[in-house]
């Protein structure tokens, strides 16, 4: 038989949260970002549940093409614009939105020979200080990319550095609106933290939100929040079995370097699933999992294919128990992704991402 470690894509649970970041701001259309193939879960596995959002973003033209493929004929933004000449003679055949953000960027358009007009968001670089043009350069490109009549419509987009923390969104909100004024086109602004949390406010959520990770069952601002408050649900589930049990007594170590030793007799279970799976090995001892939907840890260190976990809370398991690494149980539990990742000093986003393709991978 296989072994016995399952990861599930939760499509309702994609759905419920998509329409959560709707309702979280009112009158917006939405991004649904499937960038880094669908933040791990996978464009195909993911559109079913994604379906209802108003467009898709994203970053490759690969994906975009599958996107395409999969019969969606709505807007798709490249959310890094084109990186070559060439690019945008896809663009022009798929129908593709792009980012323009760079000098380079205008320069390809106006050597670009295309009977449709390309629709462009101009970035401004608001204070992240990745991508977009400087607020004082902002209005020079919008004229050049105006005068283009390779350019049908022009909108505006920046990216918030700290709209999950308590640094906000005001001052970058500020120097957008500033850089924008009088501007004609439409605005997107927001990410998951920014919708979530300043969603009410109509400037801040533009005419287009582009919620990423609250999409896929993550808190954008944890730990101060979980997906609890937010109203968000877990989208993907990793979960495996126990395939041996050990009884240690007093001074027994588990693991690698010996890193745990029982103060007392301890029963543990040993279950299928390790770093070459995708489950972090910066986890340790006390990082939460569930054995059979009760809450319990893990115990010494992660091995490749490994983990050893405590079941001195679940005196009923036992070879081939269940066991969540993060996701929702077979009765229900739930283990949030951003609870591991925390234990790991990383981010849900990379779990999700780092998911291996050894992993079985099942559509619900």
């Amino acid at each position: 038989m296989p072994r016995p470690i399952q990861a599930t894509i939760h499509t309702a649970a994609l759905r419920h949260n998509l329409d959560r970041m709707r309702r979280a701001a009112p009158g917006a259309k939405v991004w649904a970002v499937v960038k880094a193939n669908a933040y791990g879960h996978g464009i195909e596995r993911a559109f079913e549940g994604l379906r209802g959002a108003d467009g898709f973003a994203l970053l490759d033209l690969d994906e975009a093409q599958r996107v395409r493929a999969l019969g969606w004929r709505g807007p798709i933004l490249l959310l890094e614009g084109v990186f070559e000449a060439r690019d945008l003679e896809l663009c022009s055949r798929l129908g593709l939105w792009h980012t323009v953000h760079c000098d380079e960027q205008i320069d390809m358009l106006a050597m670009h020979k295309t009977h449709v007009p390309h629709r462009v968001f101009l970035k401004l670089n608001s204070g992240m200080n990745r991508l977009g043009f400087a607020p004082q350069r902002l209005r020079a490109a919008w004229t050049r990319l105006a005068a283009l009549p390779q350019v049908d419509e022009i909108s505006f987009v920046t990216h918030f550095s700290d709209a999950d923390a308590a640094g906000g969104i005001e001052a970058q909100l500020a120097v957008f609106d500033e850089a924008t004024r009088d501007l004609p086109g439409e605005r997107s602004l927001s990410n998951s933290a920014a919708s979530l949390r300043h969603g009410g406010d109509a400037a801040a959520r533009g005419d287009w939100i582009r919620p990423g990770i609250a999409v896929y069952g993550s808190a954008p601002d944890a730990p101060e929040h979980d997906i609890a408050h937010w109203g968000l649900q877990p989208t993907m589930t990793l979960a495996t079995r126990i395939i041996a049990v050990q009884q240690l007594q007093r001074g027994d170590t588990v693991g690698y370097g010996s890193s745990f030793t029982a103060p007392g007799p301890l029963r543990i279970g040993v279950a299928a699933c390790g770093y070459a799976d995708g489950y972090p090995r910066h986890c340790g001892t006390g990082t939460p999992v569930l054995v059979e939907g009760v809450r319990t840890r893990l115990i010494g260190r992660v091995s490749m294919d490994m983990i050893a976990v405590d079941l001195s809370a679940v005196a009923q398991a036992g070879f081939g128990s269940e066991v969540t690494l993060w996701g929702r149980s077979g009765n229900g539990a739930v283990l949030a992704i951003d609870e591991p990742a925390q234990a790991a000093g990383t981010l849900g986003y990379e779990l999700m991402c780092a998911l291996a393709q050894r992993v079985p991978v099942v559509v619900e």
